[in-house]
């Protein structure tokens, strides 16, 4: 049995900008990140078929790696109005389709889908994580796959333990120790110099 466990947020960006922003409603809501994320989630449901879903996303608030070290994300730009706009309605549809998703203050949603793929593998389930964040690939092993959205919205590159070796020169277990080592920008963490 496979569960698909989506980065709400990883693909609610490719969406908005991967689909035209000139898609409103006559009232003037955005509809570009609501229609490209429906049509993104149709089409991963239609290809991998699984039995399960799922999607988490990050909140506004504060998580323990804020509180941990102040510059975390620092440099990031806040979520675009238009987008901000069309979030609750991704939410509502998910619901009205009855796709559970998850959101937990002090969390991000990569911290709830690795907490889902662990307890998915152990009850014996095969995982796919959809995200476009490259710190899930820590999660990748024997029974969790990842699917790392590139280029737009549709264009994807699976990961297993051997793609991660082949592609980084070491496996799942040392991302950790190269994201330490080597910095990570969009997350504002220096790394070590030189």
């Amino acid at each position: 049995m496979k569960l698909m466990v989506i980065d709400g947020n990883s693909i609610v960006n490719r969406a908005f900008y991967g689909v035209s922003q000139n898609l409103s409603t006559r009232e003037g809501l955005p509809t570009n990140a609501i229609f490209g994320f429906v049509n993104i989630l149709l089409k991963l449901l239609e290809e991998e078929q699984p039995e399960g879903l799922a999607v988490a996303f990050d909140l506004k608030a504060p998580t323990f790696r804020h509180l941990a070290y102040e510059g975390y994300k620092a440099q990031r730009k806040g979520m675009p109005d238009e987008l901000a706009a069309q979030l609750p309605v991704i939410k509502d549809v998910l619901d009205a389709m009855n796709i559970p998703r998850y959101e937990l203050d002090g969390w991000e949603a990569d911290d709830l889908i690795g907490t889902i793929a662990a307890r998915d593998t152990a009850a014996g389930w095969e995982t796919v994580i959809v995200t476009g964040d490259r710190d899930a690939l820590q999660l990748v092993d024997g029974v969790t796959e990842l699917m790392f959205t590139r280029k737009g919205i549709t264009d994807t590159v699976r990961f297993t333990p051997e793609t991660v070796r082949e592609t980084y020169g070491f496996g799942p277990e040392q991302v950790t120790d190269w994201k330490g080592m080597a910095g990570d920008s969009s997350d504002n963490i220096p790394g070590i110099p030189g």
